[in-house]
């Protein structure tokens, strides 16, 4: 038997990437998605990039929502999206709550800036993480890309004052203002699109 070749993903943050940035979001009628978030999904997908969600979800572990409160959040996103004809592969959650404000130290595996959920996902969709790419509004998914090994991590920073079209931080991460900006840098620079490419969800403790 010949086994599948592994393919390059796309690894997303949630508040402030896909969806609208609410504090610790409990409330499913509260999403939205961002604009131009669905374009942007579709325009990966169409290059052979699999869309792969992954999220710190402290609120479950400081007792502010439940798991059942969070399935009910991302059964409305994947809801909002679906009517946008597009959707995720997968969504992976981390629940622990951190103990330090430092979001570039690994405290867990699991918690980004750990490598965890990325190497979770990229195990159980057949992911190579070499040639994926990590975006998020945190500086902790930028760390959690580069941890994991993914060929580049960006910054989605829409009060970002340096937004240009090179490289920044000694070519460790690049900065934009919005995921269709992500998307323009990733089919600019990538090429997923020559290779070949139901929504979960994980607790992973």
């Amino acid at each position: 038997m010949i086994s599948s070749p592994l393919r390059p993903a796309v690894f997303l943050g949630r508040d402030g990437t896909i969806i609208e940035h609410v504090h610790y979001l409990s409330d499913p009628t509260q999403v939205r998605i961002v604009s131009g978030g669905a374009e942007s999904i579709r325009r990966l997908n169409n290059a052979g990039l699999t869309c792969v969600f992954v999220t710190n979800q402290s609120a479950i572990g400081r007792g502010m929502i439940t798991k059942d409160d969070l399935n009910a959040i991302h059964a409305q996103m994947n809801r909002e999206l679906s009517q946008k004809g597009v959707g995720l592969d997968s969504i992976f959650f981390c629940p622990l709550v951190p103990t330090k404000s430092d979001r570039s130290i690994v405290e867990h595996l699991e918690r980004k800036p750990g490598p965890g959920l990325l190497w979770h996902a990229a195990r159980e969709l057949g992911i190579d993480v070499s040639r994926s790419w990590m975006v998020g509004d945190q500086i902790s998914d930028v760390f959690a890309g580069r941890n994991a090994g993914c060929r580049r991590s960006i910054l989605n920073d829409a009060n970002s004052a340096q937004h240009d079209d090179g490289w920044t931080n000694s070519g460790t991460f690049h900065t934009v203002t919005d995921l269709c900006g992500a998307a323009d840098l990733i089919l600019r620079h990538d090429f997923s699109s020559r290779y070949c490419s139901e929504g979960v969800e994980r607790n992973l403790l």
